[in-house]
């Protein structure tokens, strides 16, 4: 098999790279692999364009986007959309919203080409360990992207399921983050209120190491928070600031429409808000009817 990877980042290298050792053919494309370009791969080149990239594959073409959501991912379908051939299948393995999954699979279908949507959990760690990859799309193509699938996925096809059609594997992923956000954001309350207890001045390295052995919050979120914790025992160095990569917002967006309550994940999303306004306003807007209704003090600078 022979497959295109359009995007070396991080996760699309590292994606490339695995397929590679499971002796699948593969072509990536990114504009800049300089750094890349001293690396002696087998079963694995890449090129700048997509066009080398498509004139060095025959069709039907496999083709893997791993881009950032949005306009790279649209511009990029766009180019492609006028290059494809009947047949050519598209695999969005990106975190792209499932409403523009949808659109585009429409336009690409359209001109005879396949799309499916991948929803890819696994992080830097999928190249050595495997991915869990949530698969939209329709039958026939999932069929002939099993062995792409056994290859990436942790323990095989345990590691992957198709579970719908185009669409799913991104609203699948988008559940999974919005999951994410609940679960990290309950380990930063809690241990915020560990550390705030002067009189016990529980060493919070020590009690997540011990939370990794027997106990019911035991996961790989916290083996990891753990391992974290080890390389910067005190935090000092660390800003107070956690960005948000656009599925929890969609999450929250989609969750409000259909009139879901998911009031912890809503507020782990709220949370991560909070941490990128450096200005903290709302909390001086606060401190200012406290003070008016309570005559409480306003701390200044």
């Amino acid at each position: 098999m022979k497959i295109i990877i359009i995007g070396l980042g991080k996760m699309g290298f590292n994606i490339g790279k695995r397929l590679s050792q499971a002796g699948i053919s593969v072509i990536g494309v990114d504009p800049n692999i300089k750094e890349l370009e001293a690396l002696d791969i087998r079963n694995f080149s890449w090129v700048k364009t997509i066009s080398e990239a498509l004139s060095q594959t025959s069709t039907p073409r496999l083709i893997w986007l791993m881009l950032p959501s949005g306009e790279p991912t649209e511009s990029v379908l766009n180019e492609l959309s006028s290059n494809i051939s009947m047949d050519d299948l598209i695999i969005d393995g990106g975190n792209s919203n499932y409403h523009d999954t949808q659109r585009r699979g429409a336009l690409l279908v359209s001109k005879g080409c396949k799309f499916v949507d991948v929803g890819v959990s696994g992080g830097i760690w999928g190249l050595e360990q495997g991915y869990c990859l949530m698969v939209g799309g329709d039958k026939q193509s999932i069929e002939r992207l099993n062995p792409i699938f056994n290859a990436l996925a942790s323990n095989g096809p345990q590691g992957w399921s198709h579970l719908g059609p185009l669409g799913a594997g991104h609203f699948a992923k988008m559940i999974h983050n919005g999951i994410e956000y609940g679960i990290m954001e309950s380990f930063a309350e809690g241990l915020e209120l560990a550390r705030s207890n002067q009189k016990f001045s529980i060493d919070l390295e020590s009690l997540t190491s011990l939370w990794q052995h027997g106990s019911v919050i035991r996961s790989w979120l916290l083996d990891l928070l753990c391992q974290g914790m080890k390389s910067n025992a005190s935090l000092d160095e660390v800003l107070p600031y956690v960005p948000d990569s656009g599925e929890g917002r969609w999450f929250a967006i989609e969750a409000i429409e259909r009139g879901i309550p998911t009031p912890a994940i809503s507020q782990a999303l709220n949370a991560r808000f909070q941490s990128q306004n450096n200005f903290n306003f709302g909390f001086r807007i606060l401190s200012i009817m406290r003070n008016t209704f309570g005559g409480h003090k306003i701390h200044k600078k």
